[in-house]
Protein backbone atom coordinates (compact mmCIF):
# COMPACT_ATOMS: atom_id res chain seq x y z
CA UNK A 1 0.00 0.00 0.00
CA UNK A 2 3.02 2.61 1.02
CA UNK A 3 4.49 1.82 -2.41
CA UNK A 4 1.31 2.34 -4.24
CA UNK A 5 1.02 5.45 -2.13
CA UNK A 6 4.18 6.63 -3.21
CA UNK A 7 4.13 5.65 -7.10
CA UNK A 8 0.75 8.25 -6.96
CA UNK A 9 -1.46 5.24 -7.54
CA UNK A 10 -5.22 5.60 -6.24
CA UNK A 11 -5.83 3.49 -2.77
CA UNK A 12 -9.01 3.19 -1.18
CA UNK A 13 -9.57 2.63 2.72
CA UNK A 14 -12.12 0.26 4.20
CA UNK A 15 -13.28 0.27 7.58
CA UNK A 16 -13.58 -3.35 9.37
CA UNK A 17 -16.25 -2.52 12.22
CA UNK A 18 -18.47 -4.42 9.11
CA UNK A 19 -16.86 -7.43 9.90
CA UNK A 20 -16.39 -7.00 13.42
CA UNK A 21 -20.02 -5.89 14.76
CA UNK A 22 -21.56 -4.98 11.58
CA UNK A 23 -22.52 -8.06 9.51
CA UNK A 24 -22.87 -11.22 10.90
CA UNK A 25 -20.72 -14.30 9.61
CA UNK A 26 -20.50 -14.96 6.77
CA UNK A 27 -21.46 -11.57 5.32
CA UNK A 28 -19.05 -10.07 6.99
CA UNK A 29 -16.25 -11.85 5.15
CA UNK A 30 -18.15 -11.87 1.67
CA UNK A 31 -18.39 -7.44 2.55
CA UNK A 32 -15.03 -7.31 3.29
CA UNK A 33 -13.41 -9.41 0.26
CA UNK A 34 -16.02 -8.38 -1.95
CA UNK A 35 -14.58 -4.69 -1.31
CA UNK A 36 -11.26 -5.58 -1.86
CA UNK A 37 -11.69 -7.26 -4.89
CA UNK A 38 -14.21 -4.47 -6.46
CA UNK A 39 -11.53 -1.96 -5.80
CA UNK A 40 -8.53 -4.27 -7.94
CA UNK A 41 -11.07 -4.96 -10.34
CA UNK A 42 -11.02 -1.37 -11.03
CA UNK A 43 -7.44 -0.44 -10.58
CA UNK A 44 -7.16 0.61 -7.49
CA UNK A 45 -5.45 -0.27 -3.98
CA UNK A 46 -7.82 -1.97 -1.39
CA UNK A 47 -6.28 -0.47 2.45
CA UNK A 48 -8.32 -1.94 5.17
CA UNK A 49 -7.45 -0.42 8.03
CA UNK A 50 -7.53 -2.17 11.40
CA UNK A 51 -6.01 -1.98 15.13
CA UNK A 52 -3.85 -5.36 15.42
CA UNK A 53 -0.94 -6.02 17.73
CA UNK A 54 -0.23 -2.50 19.14
CA UNK A 55 -0.57 -0.42 15.67
CA UNK A 56 -3.06 1.12 13.60
CA UNK A 57 -2.29 -1.41 10.46
CA UNK A 58 -3.72 0.62 6.49
CA UNK A 59 -3.61 -2.82 4.46
CA UNK A 60 -4.65 -5.92 5.82
CA UNK A 61 -4.26 -10.08 4.50
CA UNK A 62 -7.05 -12.10 4.58
CA UNK A 63 -5.34 -13.45 7.80
CA UNK A 64 -5.79 -10.52 9.24
CA UNK A 65 -9.82 -10.11 8.13
CA UNK A 66 -10.61 -13.25 9.74
CA UNK A 67 -8.64 -12.28 13.20
CA UNK A 68 -11.22 -9.60 13.01
CA UNK A 69 -14.33 -11.13 12.13
CA UNK A 70 -13.00 -13.74 15.03
CA UNK A 71 -13.92 -11.63 17.56
CA UNK A 72 -12.66 -8.05 17.68
CA UNK A 73 -13.64 -4.82 19.75
CA UNK A 74 -15.21 -1.80 18.26
CA UNK A 75 -13.03 0.81 17.82
CA UNK A 76 -13.88 4.37 17.26
CA UNK A 77 -11.51 7.19 17.01
CA UNK A 78 -12.02 7.83 20.80
CA UNK A 79 -10.99 4.14 21.78
CA UNK A 80 -7.79 4.74 19.52
CA UNK A 81 -5.38 5.11 22.61
CA UNK A 82 -6.52 2.71 25.16
CA UNK A 83 -7.12 -0.53 22.20
CA UNK A 84 -3.19 0.41 20.79
CA UNK A 85 -1.63 0.95 24.42
CA UNK A 86 -3.46 -2.68 25.34
CA UNK A 87 -2.38 -4.24 21.77
CA UNK A 88 -6.11 -4.97 21.39
CA UNK A 89 -7.37 -6.19 18.17
CA UNK A 90 -9.67 -3.42 17.09
CA UNK A 91 -12.52 -3.20 14.19
CA UNK A 92 -12.58 0.23 13.42
CA UNK A 93 -15.62 2.40 12.93
CA UNK A 94 -15.76 4.70 9.59
CA UNK A 95 -14.01 7.32 12.13
CA UNK A 96 -11.36 5.48 13.04
CA UNK A 97 -10.80 4.42 10.17
CA UNK A 98 -10.45 8.42 8.61
CA UNK A 99 -7.85 8.59 11.32
CA UNK A 100 -5.64 5.89 9.51
CA UNK A 101 -5.93 6.71 6.53
CA UNK A 102 -4.98 10.70 7.16
CA UNK A 103 -2.08 8.88 8.78
CA UNK A 104 -1.28 7.02 5.94
CA UNK A 105 -1.71 9.87 3.45
CA UNK A 106 -4.69 8.40 1.67
CA UNK A 107 -8.09 10.75 -0.07
CA UNK A 108 -10.65 7.81 -0.73
CA UNK A 109 -12.69 5.20 1.49
CA UNK A 110 -15.79 3.60 1.19
CA UNK A 111 -17.99 2.00 3.88
CA UNK A 112 -21.84 1.04 3.72
CA UNK A 113 -23.36 4.11 5.65
CA UNK A 114 -21.93 7.03 7.44
CA UNK A 115 -22.91 7.57 11.56
CA UNK A 116 -25.27 9.98 12.20
CA UNK A 117 -27.60 11.63 14.61
CA UNK A 118 -30.03 9.09 16.72
CA UNK A 119 -33.82 9.11 16.26
CA UNK A 120 -35.11 10.54 19.59
CA UNK A 121 -32.00 11.22 20.48
CA UNK A 122 -30.64 14.43 18.72
CA UNK A 123 -27.79 14.73 21.64
CA UNK A 124 -26.56 11.21 20.81
CA UNK A 125 -24.67 12.01 17.61
CA UNK A 126 -22.05 9.66 16.02
CA UNK A 127 -17.89 10.49 16.04
CA UNK A 128 -17.80 9.75 12.09
CA UNK A 129 -19.31 13.08 11.24
CA UNK A 130 -16.88 15.14 13.47
CA UNK A 131 -13.74 13.05 11.75
CA UNK A 132 -15.40 13.44 8.41
CA UNK A 133 -14.77 17.38 8.82
CA UNK A 134 -11.37 16.88 9.75
CA UNK A 135 -10.00 14.60 7.56
CA UNK A 136 -8.92 15.44 4.16
CA UNK A 137 -11.13 12.21 2.57
CA UNK A 138 -13.90 11.47 0.46
CA UNK A 139 -16.19 9.21 1.95
CA UNK A 140 -18.18 7.12 -0.59
CA UNK A 141 -21.40 5.57 1.29
CA UNK A 142 -25.09 5.13 0.40
CA UNK A 143 -25.72 7.77 2.45
CA UNK A 144 -26.23 7.51 6.72
CA UNK A 145 -28.04 4.52 8.05
CA UNK A 146 -32.13 4.49 8.21
CA UNK A 147 -32.52 3.89 11.57
CA UNK A 148 -30.47 7.42 12.19
CA UNK A 149 -32.62 10.90 12.11
CA UNK A 150 -31.08 12.02 8.14
CA UNK A 151 -32.64 15.19 8.21
CA UNK A 152 -30.36 15.77 11.59
CA UNK A 153 -27.85 14.32 10.31
CA UNK A 154 -27.38 16.33 6.85
CA UNK A 155 -27.96 19.63 9.11
CA UNK A 156 -25.00 18.70 11.32
CA UNK A 157 -22.70 18.25 8.18
CA UNK A 158 -23.50 21.69 7.11
CA UNK A 159 -23.11 22.98 10.16
CA UNK A 160 -19.68 21.59 10.12
CA UNK A 161 -19.36 22.81 6.65
CA UNK A 162 -18.95 19.35 4.65
CA UNK A 163 -20.12 18.51 1.35
CA UNK A 164 -22.82 15.78 0.49
CA UNK A 165 -22.43 14.91 -2.84
CA UNK A 166 -25.27 12.96 -4.34
CA UNK A 167 -23.69 10.42 -7.22
CA UNK A 168 -25.71 10.57 -9.36
CA UNK A 169 -28.62 11.69 -7.75
CA UNK A 170 -29.88 15.02 -5.95
CA UNK A 171 -31.75 13.00 -2.74
CA UNK A 172 -29.03 11.64 0.15
CA UNK A 173 -29.97 7.77 -0.14
CA UNK A 174 -31.50 6.20 2.88
CA UNK A 175 -28.71 3.81 2.96
CA UNK A 176 -31.60 0.20 1.96
CA UNK A 177 -33.46 2.55 -0.12
CA UNK A 178 -32.92 5.28 -2.57
CA UNK A 179 -35.13 8.17 -1.68
CA UNK A 180 -34.87 9.91 1.91
CA UNK A 181 -36.69 13.43 0.90
CA UNK A 182 -33.64 15.06 2.40
CA UNK A 183 -31.65 16.94 -0.47
CA UNK A 184 -27.94 17.01 -1.30
CA UNK A 185 -25.68 19.73 -1.38
CA UNK A 186 -24.82 19.39 -4.93
CA UNK A 187 -25.09 16.59 -7.60
CA UNK A 188 -22.19 14.74 -9.56
CA UNK A 189 -22.54 12.60 -12.58
CA UNK A 190 -19.79 9.89 -13.50
CA UNK A 191 -16.22 9.60 -11.89
CA UNK A 192 -14.74 12.30 -14.09
CA UNK A 193 -16.68 15.42 -12.17
CA UNK A 194 -16.85 13.60 -9.05
CA UNK A 195 -12.99 13.83 -9.11
CA UNK A 196 -13.19 17.44 -10.49
CA UNK A 197 -15.25 18.60 -7.38
CA UNK A 198 -12.96 16.78 -5.01
CA UNK A 199 -9.87 18.11 -6.51
CA UNK A 200 -11.45 21.83 -6.54
CA UNK A 201 -12.72 21.24 -2.75
CA UNK A 202 -9.61 20.10 -1.15
CA UNK A 203 -7.61 22.94 -3.31
CA UNK A 204 -9.53 25.69 -2.13
CA UNK A 205 -8.93 24.40 1.70
CA UNK A 206 -11.83 21.77 2.21
CA UNK A 207 -11.35 18.87 4.01
CA UNK A 208 -13.57 16.03 4.30
CA UNK A 209 -16.43 15.17 1.52
CA UNK A 210 -19.66 13.09 1.67
CA UNK A 211 -20.29 10.78 -1.70
CA UNK A 212 -23.65 9.69 -1.31
CA UNK A 213 -24.09 6.87 -3.66
CA UNK A 214 -27.82 5.25 -4.17
CA UNK A 215 -28.16 1.44 -3.21
CA UNK A 216 -28.03 -1.06 -5.87
CA UNK A 217 -31.70 -1.83 -4.96
CA UNK A 218 -34.52 -0.76 -2.41
CA UNK A 219 -35.33 -2.83 0.99
CA UNK A 220 -39.30 -2.57 0.62
CA UNK A 221 -40.65 -1.09 3.99
CA UNK A 222 -37.37 0.02 5.16
CA UNK A 223 -39.11 3.31 6.64
CA UNK A 224 -40.93 1.34 8.65
CA UNK A 225 -38.97 -1.36 9.81
CA UNK A 226 -36.09 0.94 10.97
CA UNK A 227 -38.96 3.08 12.85
CA UNK A 228 -39.94 0.29 14.49
CA UNK A 229 -36.59 -1.26 15.54
CA UNK A 230 -35.84 2.17 16.79
CA UNK A 231 -38.99 2.09 18.81
CA UNK A 232 -37.91 -1.13 20.40
CA UNK A 233 -34.80 -0.34 21.71
CA UNK A 234 -36.46 2.71 23.85
CA UNK A 235 -33.39 4.72 25.85
CA UNK A 236 -30.29 2.60 24.55
CA UNK A 237 -27.49 4.81 23.61
CA UNK A 238 -23.81 4.17 23.00
CA UNK A 239 -21.98 2.18 20.76
CA UNK A 240 -23.97 -0.57 20.99
CA UNK A 241 -27.18 0.95 19.41
CA UNK A 242 -26.06 0.80 15.67
CA UNK A 243 -25.29 -3.05 15.82
CA UNK A 244 -28.11 -3.75 17.55
CA UNK A 245 -30.60 -1.92 15.35
CA UNK A 246 -29.01 -3.43 12.40
CA UNK A 247 -29.51 -6.95 13.86
CA UNK A 248 -33.27 -6.02 14.37
CA UNK A 249 -33.72 -4.76 10.65
CA UNK A 250 -32.20 -7.93 9.61
CA UNK A 251 -34.51 -9.60 11.53
CA UNK A 252 -37.69 -8.03 10.25
CA UNK A 253 -36.37 -7.99 7.09
CA UNK A 254 -36.00 -11.86 6.88
CA UNK A 255 -32.50 -11.61 6.21
CA UNK A 256 -32.82 -9.37 3.14
CA UNK A 257 -31.41 -6.16 4.83
CA UNK A 258 -28.08 -8.18 4.78
CA UNK A 259 -27.72 -9.08 1.72
CA UNK A 260 -28.39 -5.73 0.17
CA UNK A 261 -25.74 -4.54 2.92
CA UNK A 262 -23.05 -6.24 1.17
CA UNK A 263 -24.29 -5.33 -2.66
CA UNK A 264 -24.32 -1.83 -0.99
CA UNK A 265 -20.90 -1.49 0.38
CA UNK A 266 -19.01 -3.52 -2.68
CA UNK A 267 -21.01 -0.95 -4.95
CA UNK A 268 -19.32 1.90 -2.70
CA UNK A 269 -15.85 0.62 -2.75
CA UNK A 270 -16.19 -0.07 -6.42
CA UNK A 271 -17.59 3.63 -7.41
CA UNK A 272 -14.61 4.84 -4.72
CA UNK A 273 -12.33 3.34 -6.92
CA UNK A 274 -13.46 4.28 -10.15
CA UNK A 275 -13.34 8.15 -8.86
CA UNK A 276 -9.81 7.55 -7.22
CA UNK A 277 -8.64 6.10 -10.22
CA UNK A 278 -9.94 9.43 -12.62
CA UNK A 279 -8.69 11.49 -9.73
CA UNK A 280 -4.65 10.07 -9.79
CA UNK A 281 -4.84 9.97 -13.98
Amino acid sequence: MAAALDAGRPVVALETSIVGQGLPAPHNLKAARGCEAAIRDEGAVPATVAVLDGRVRVGLGDDDLQRIASGAIKISSRDLGPALASRAAGATTVAATLRGATMAGVRFMATGGIGGVHRGHPEDQSADLEEIARAPVAVFCAGAKIILDLALTLERLESLSVPVLGYGCDEFPAFYTRRSGCPVSARVDGPGEAAQVLRAAWETGGRGVVVAVPPPADLEGAEEMASRAAGELGDLRGASVTPRLLARMAELSGGRSLDLNVDLVVNNARVAAQVARTFFS
